[in-house]
């Protein structure tokens, strides 16, 4: 009794601590949508509600409006069918750039995602090329260049000069295609009496670290690849000396302050957001000095530099590096990959492990919602698939474990028999499993295959930008955010916010009765401290999960009612694991 009562308190200190604690874990190892909006129905739709605004709400310093540096200095509009904005004609800079087929909110009338910003404004972000060299007079971010044509589309590439007036003449000439690709090719014509030796480069840079969690399951901030393949192990913290993350204070981190600089071949390099990336991207025959560093005030660069090359009287220089800028779109990314030769591009989506399970999951993913049209819908297709190919391996589980469960009075004789031998009781229990022809890893095993692949539908739909915004129905208008629909602050009418371990929807409550039916259908437990356990845990995990993305939780309530009604199947096969185990 006083063992059971010992197993109760211990349950009851881990329910709480993952009750008020889950939320932290979660957000460390599980990332959720970044800051998600505040949210009410009105009329059966989910509506943002405004947030305050201005220097007392953000606490930061003012920074300087938007249109105001654009307006100081000369551009080049840049107009795609998937991207906006202009080239800065002082410093050559792609600094003016929105993806125009991504909104920030669901609201009808919300503005593009602003990917990139000028200096001097809100989350400065821009990419810069250029030439470093000694005892030559090189154009700067002060430099003012002259455009030849209008503006940068998929069909009128626009180039940028610069004569430093001791005979050299600096050119970049931007193309971009009909994505988020753009194409730099800089070039030096030098005029002057002597040789000259110039290093091309071309840097991304950002101020702030953004709102999105850098966590064990999705990386976010500096990535790149070099020649030993993707490193997620360098992040904004490393860059400014501090330790490196949550997980790497707990796993120990590859990179140390300092140690962020790799001379590689080819490669890429950039900032990377869940679901938006800016990388620039050196030739791929070319060998670069690249790697990321910090600045004062959270600015954060990564660059690489070619090797010095001399340009002699007469001459030129010419090389060609890329700059992409925009979502992070699986098929996208793999289509730079395969057709332009860029290393490993795909892996600026962190999908670990399991990429050769996770990526042919999202591609029967895509397919469901191209062909159905509502990724919802598409979601609930996709798991009852997998629940139904899996269901031979949960089938032999269910045999094995019956099988145990049928020779336990055998064993338990045994033990009984060899309790002071435990050798001998050892070697009769081997001796049965062989006789009654039972495997006690088999059950085992069915478990380690499932793993991997339950895992990587869970990260298909954490990490990828197509679910993102995505409705499904009634009130569910963006399967990547939590549920709207508040039933403890009466669906966003009364005036408080609540902690997200409580901003519990309708949606976290069907998740919750689904797990209550599949922990209903387990064998029930030997004592009462267990059923208790049993009794509780699948309010504790709604609790736990309802500040998840819908679209999650549209997984996991058709997983549990598919394995619900494949256990009812199985029990029916082996009506002796329903039997609750007897008291000794």
């Amino acid at each position: 009794m006083k063992q059971d009562t010992r197993n109760f308190i211990l349950f009851a200190v881990l329910a709480a601590i993952i009750l008020f604690g889950g939320n932290f874990l979660s957000a460390r190892f599980f990332p959720r949508a970044a800051n998600p909006p505040a949210t009410k129905l009105v009329d059966g739709k989910s509506q943002v509600v405004a947030t305050p605004t201005g220097p007392a709400a953000t606490g930061a310093a003012a920074v300087r409006d938007l249109k105001i540096v654009q307006a100081e200095s000369p551009r080049v509009p840049i107009r795609t069918a998937d991207l906006q904005g202009s080239i800065n004609l002082k410093g050559a800079r792609i600094d003016d750039l929105t993806l125009t087929k991504y909104k920030q909110t669901i609201d009808k009338n919300s503005p593009p995602i602003r990917l990139l910003s000028p200096r001097g404004t809100k989350d400065a972000y821009f990419a810069g090329f250029g030439w470093n060299g000694d005892g030559v007079s090189v154009p700067n971010g002060d430099t003012v260049f002259t455009a030849s044509g209008g503006a940068l589309t998929p069909t009128t590439p626009v180039t940028l000069r610069w004569a430093n007036g001791k005979g050299q003449v600096f050119a970049l000439t931007f193309a971009i295609d009909d994505k988020y690709m753009f194409t730099v090719r800089q070039s030096v014509g030098n005029a002057g009496p002597a040789a000259v030796a110039l290093r091309p480069y071309a840097l991304v840079s950002r101020s702030g670290v953004g709102t999105e969690p850098d966590t064990w399951t999705n990386h976010i901030g500096p990535i790149g690849v070099f020649d030993k393949g993707a490193t997620y192990d360098i992040t904004f913290d490393n860059l400014k000396g501090k330790d490196a993350t949550f997980m790497g204070r707990i796993w120990g981190s590859n990179a140390k302050a300092g140690d962020n600089f790799f001379d590689a071949k080819g490669g890429w390099l950039g900032f990377g957001d869940k679901y938006f990336l800016a990388a620039v991207i050196p030739d791929p025959k070319a060998q670069v000095h690249a790697g990321f560093h910090a600045a004062n005030g959270d600015t954060f660069q990564g660059d690489f530099t070619q090797a010095p090359r001399v340009i002699a009287p007469g001459k030129a220089l010419v090389s060609t590096a890329k700059f992409f800028a925009g979502a992070k779109e699986t098929n996208t990314l793999d289509r730079y990959e395969d057709r332009l030769g860029i290393q490993h591009f795909g892996k600026a989506i962190d999908w670990g492990w399991f990429e050769v399970v996770e990526k042919p999951i999202f591609k029967y993913l895509d397919w469901l919602f191209r062909m159905i049209g509502n990724f919802g819908v598409a979601i609930i297709l996709l798991t009852v698939t997998i629940r139904t190919l899996i269901f031979p391996v949960a089938q032999r589980q269910f045999a094995s474990m019956a099988a145990m469960k049928a020779i336990q009075p055998k064993m338990k004789a045994i033990q009984e028999k060899h309790k002071d031998d435990k050798a001998r009781a050892q070697q009769e229990v081997m001796a049965l499993y062989k006789a009654e022809k039972v495997n006690p890893l088999a059950g085992c095993l069915p478990t380690l295959i499932q793993i991997p692949i339950m895992y990587s539908l869970y990260k298909v739909l954490l990490l990828t930008i197509e679910m993102r915004h995505q409705p499904f129905v009634g009130w569910i208008h963006d399967l990547s955010a939590p549920d709207p629909a508040t039933i403890l602050n009466a669906f966003g009418y009364l005036p408080y916010h609540l902690p997200p371990f409580l901003a519990i929807g309708i949606v976290p409550v069907l998740l919750g009765i689904s797990m209550f039916f599949q922990f209903k259908l387990n064998p029930a437990p030997m004592d009462d401290a267990q059923k208790q356990v049993f009794a509780i845990m699948p309010w504790v995990l709604m609790f736990v999960m309802a500040p998840f993305a819908v679209g999650l939780q549209v997984y996991w309530i058709t997983s549990n009612l598919w394995t619900v009604a494949q256990q009812r199947l199985l029990y029916a096969r082996h009506p002796g694991l329903k039997e609750p185990a007897v008291k000794k």
